[in-house]
Order: C-alpha cells, then structure tokens, then sequence
C-alpha cells in the first residue's frame, strides 16, 4: 500500500496543479483548443511539460479540467445567494445579478464556453461529474420558483432550466458580443457608465417575466 504524500508535498502539488489550471485556462480561452500548446502552459509556469501529463494525463485531459474548474466557480458563486432570508423576488433578482457579476469578471469563461460549442461539446461529453456540478444551481432556482408559485407570485409555465436558460443568455452575450455589438451598433456593452444600467435590466427581465401570471 503507497504511504500518504506528506502534507507539504501535497500542498507543493496541489500549489503545482493551480497554477497550472491558472495557465491552462488563460491559455485554451485565448487561443481555442485547437491553438493552445501545452509547451506554451508548462513555458509559463513552474514545471516540465512532462509534469503536465503527470498530473493530467494530457492535453485533451487538461482542457476538460479547465472547464470543470470554470463552471464550478460560476456554481459556487450562485451557491452564495441566500434562499433562506430573501424572498422569492429579490432572491432570483440576486441571483440574476450574481450571475451578471461572474460573466463580468470572468471573460475567460465565457471564451472557454464558446469554444466548447464550436466543438459541439464534445469535451464537455467526457466529465459527467458536471451534471452532477450543475444540478444544485438548476434546484436552487426551482426551490425560488416554488416559493414564487406558493406566493402565487410566479407563472407556472416556466421551469427552472428555462429561467438559467433566460439569465445566462442575457449575461453570456453582453461578455460574448461586447466587441461585434460595438461595432455594429456603436455602443460600448461594457461601458463602466452603462454598468448598472445593464445589470439592473436583467434582473427586471426575469422579474418581470416570472410576476406575469396572466401569461400561465
């Protein structure tokens, strides 16, 4: 039987292994999977390329941890609203706008998502564990629109991947689109002055479109 890794060897490892993910991420979103270079990741960080496969097993393998790792930041945050103490308005408003917040400050999600999507999901195919990692985000809104419906506050017609769908939409494509919407249509999506416009607008969306009773 292997012996346990003493504790600062495994802290070194587990130090070793962020920064790879750190690198990987920033890596596979600026260059696409097809353009990241796992020479380029082990160049940037503090191990051999050797090591990458050791921890990882590869470059495919690699990329599949780094999206792991993205949604479950993106689920964490949304984890943080607290259901309990809010009631089922404001709670899917804050949670519109917590999902708002990570798109913002997370660009290299929302590059890693589109990515994946030119690859049909392909990657995303072989880590069933995200399933699994995206089934309380999807309950965590149920449980709001049941307090909602209970209230007889929310419609009826809506489940809870329709209103992820409807939030993730509206955020996804102010991060995503920032630069062929400017061009187009000159306005800058990301403009610090425009910010809480935009955020507030999201949270109007699905607030609006849930008390709408008379629609279900």
């Amino acid at each position: 039987m292997t012996a346990p890794a003493p504790p600062d060897r495994q802290r070194d490892a587990e130090r070793t292994r962020g920064e790879i993910l750190a690198v990987a991420t920033r890596e596979f979103a600026d260059r696409g999977y097809n353009g990241a270079r796992v020479d380029e990741i082990a160049a940037r960080t503090r191990t051999t390329k050797r090591m990458i496969y050791y921890y990882f097993g590869g470059k495919e393998q690699l990329y599949v941890a780094v999206l792991e790792q993205a949604y479950a930041e993106i689920r964490e945050a949304e984890q943080t609203v607290d259901v309990g103490h809010l009631d089922p308005v404001t709670a899917i408003r804050r949670l519109a706008e917590i999902t708002f917040d990570h798109h913002e400050a997370h660009p290299d999600f929302i590059r890693l998502v589109s990515t994946e999507n030119i690859h049909r999901a392909e990657h995303l195919a072989q880590a069933p564990g995200l399933v699994t990692l995206n089934t309380p985000a999807i309950r965590l809104i149920g449980d709001i629109l049941e307090r909602g419906r209970a209230a007889r506050l929310f419609r009826y017609d809506v489940d809870a991947i329709d209103v992820h769908m409807m939030i993730s939409a509206y955020c996804f494509f102010r991060v995503a689109n920032q630069h062929t919407f400017g061009t187009i249509f000159g306005r800058d999506l990301m403009a610090p002055a425009a910010r809480d416009h935009y955020r507030a607008m999201v949270g109007d969306m699905i607030v609006r479109y849930l008390t709408d009773t008379g629609a279900g």
